[in-house]
């Protein structure tokens, strides 16, 4: 970005560009810069062409935002990231500098990347800004929205978003809202609100957010706060509303019990996860490194299409926001700004290859850096994206073996008991000839004439029975496998022969046979400790295929 000669001093002209020439090798001076003196330009310099200016230039990447944000993991990891592109340079504006300095001596940048969050100068920033005119990620204007419930729901309202009933009890203005309560609901302004219902203070700032219950369910409030420990509410017996300050009342969703998180990198892209909503006994889900339980989420069509409709109106290029499921739809209760997701290398690269292609696309023609955009291509079929135009993906066909798995085994036998015919009558056996039992009900059958069979064998030895009998009691032992039958591991075909079975050499008797059955019995072909191993590992490889994880070359480098 250029520095307007109008709004400062020769001396701060000056001082401006060497804090500016120690990040950059090279200061170009664009036809609608002003012109810095002569001496300010290396000897080595004053004869290059604009090739050579721009050789080794970078896009100056500004983080203004309190340092328990900026410091904080997820955004170490995702700047890391950044750093890999060849023209980008980030740097981070202390917080010492933020709070106590004029923006006057902030750090020059091209992109600023600034968000609020609590005592964070906001209005610093918009100066700063309005300043320095560098590229803006998220909107600062809308964070003052995003501060305010009341403008948030106004905002999704005018989008066409979902949210839940509400009614805004403003005691502040000048002419304050009218709240009614009753013993099991509240009416706010003729809006009435059975319970449970939600009572959120109107600053976004402010999350003592409580829930009422009605005295069908034992009363009280359920009270909800930023996590302590690992609690995130507490139950209450107080039933009765808050009488000071200004609250938003919203009608209660029935969810499943979760609340999902979704996170934007921009109007094409949202992660989303879901966790133990706080609302349930308070207790926060950890794992053994203590952080919090996420559950992975997939989002519906109309879920993505909302989160893009957030990104856009709020501004946010980074957004966070909350979604409930219940009644067969989703709705928004909740827009939290800039947010990142902890704990996902797949985010991080993601998020950074998305900020990094985004901010150099809108940049480098600015600065005659020579980026060429990645993935640019002229064939259909071609979408707009944040990469800019790109081929859009249809699908993805894998071909892939299984893995290591036992042996498949097979056994077959003659059987002509009355209650094998039953069985083989009973599925339609008759029709086709043939009928092939796979159910757990119909597995268990057989298994119980087997077992049936050799209970007579043991007890009524002098009984004839044509079945075999070591046979008979393989296909028990088989069948009895795990103690219950489950999936596709086992199953059974029985065959229709008419004249019993055929002759096995021509030196046995050619006498008529009586109808008989072939039973045939087979199992095996299960997934082997190893096979399992093989399939955990490539499904984390198929996960970070797109958009431009390194699974795919690890993929493609393995044998097959």
């Amino acid at each position: 970005m250029g520095v307007q000669s109008s709004s400062m001093s020769y001396t701060e002209l000056e001082q401006g560009y060497q804090g500016l020439k120690q990040s950059r090798p090279y200061f170009y001076i664009g036809e609608d810069e002003c012109s810095l003196p002569h001496k300010m330009i290396k000897d080595s310099e004053k004869n290059t062409d604009d090739d050579d200016l721009s050789e080794g230039k970078q896009v100056i990447v500004g983080i203004c935002a309190m340092s328990k944000k900026s410091q904080s993991k997820p955004m170490k990891e995702i700047l890391t990231r950044l750093e890999e592109f060849e023209y980008l340079k980030t740097i981070v504006f202390p917080e010492d500098v933020i709070l106590n300095e004029p923006v006057e001596k902030w750090p020059l940048c091209d992109c600023l990347i600034s968000f609020h969050s609590k005592g964070f100068p906001l209005a610093k920033a918009v100066e700063y800004a309005n300043l320095r005119k560098p590229f803006i990620i998220n909107d600062l204007f809308m964070q003052y929205d995003i501060q305010d419930r009341r403008k948030v729901y106004s905002i999704l309202q005018s989008e066409g978003i979902e949210l839940p009933r509400y009614a805004v009890l403003d005691r502040e203005s000048n002419h304050p809202s009218e709240l009614v309560e009753g013993e099991d609901h509240v009416e706010v302004d003729g809006v009435i609100f059975n319970k449970p219902f939600v009572e959120k203070p109107i600053s976004a700032e402010d999350h003592n957010i409580y829930i009422y219950y009605p005295t069908s369910a034992g009363g009280g409030s359920q009270r909800l706060f930023r996590k302590i420990g690992s609690r995130s509410s507490v139950y209450s017996p107080e039933s009765r509303v808050r009488k000071t300050g200004s609250f938003i009342y919203e009608e209660f969703m029935p969810t499943d019990g979760t609340d999902v998180k979704v996170y934007t990198v921009g109007p094409d892209y949202a992660h989303a996860e879901a966790r133990k909503s706080p609302a349930l006994d308070g207790k926060v889900e950890r794992d053994k490194e203590g952080k919090e339980v996420r559950y992975p989420v997939i989002l519906s069509n109309a879920e993505k299409l909302i989160a893009r409709k957030v990104c856009l109106a709020f501004k946010q290029t980074v957004c966070g926001f909350d979604l409930l499921r219940a009644n067969g739809k989703s709705y928004v209760c909740d827009v939290n700004g800039f947010s990142f997701v902890k704990n996902s290398m797949k985010y991080y690269d993601d998020c950074s290859k998305i900020l990094g292609n985004m901010i150099l696309r809108e940049l480098t023609p600015q600065l005659h850096i020579p980026w060429s955009m990645p993935f640019q291509l002229d064939d259909p079929p071609i979408v707009p994206t944040t990469f800019g135009k790109m081929m859009e993906l249809r699908c993805v066909i894998a071909v892939i073996r299984h893995g290591d798995r036992t042996p498949k085994q097979k056994m077959k036998m003659e059987v002509k008991h009355e209650k094998f015919f039953e069985i083989f009558e009973k599925y339609g056996g008759y029709k086709d000839g043939h009928v092939k039992l796979k159910k757990p009900k119909q597995l268990q059958e057989i298994l119980d004439i087997s077992r049936f069979l050799l209970n007579e064998i043991e007890l009524k030895p002098e009984l004839e029975i044509e079945e075999n009998k070591a046979k008979l009691e393989q296909l028990k032992a088989v069948l009895e496998m795990y103690g219950h039958f489950s999936g596709i591991n086992r199953k059974v075909q029985l065959k229709y022969q008419p004249h019993g079975r055929p002759r096995r050499s021509s030196s046995e008797e050619d006498t008529p046979r009586e109808p008989s059955l072939v039973l045939i019995l087979k199992w095996g072909g299960e997934l082997t400790p190893a096979g399992r191993v093989q399939a955990e590992e490539l499904g984390r490889v198929f996960r970070c295929m797109y958009p431009g994880g390194q699974g795919m070359l690890y993929l493609l480098g393995r044998r097959q």
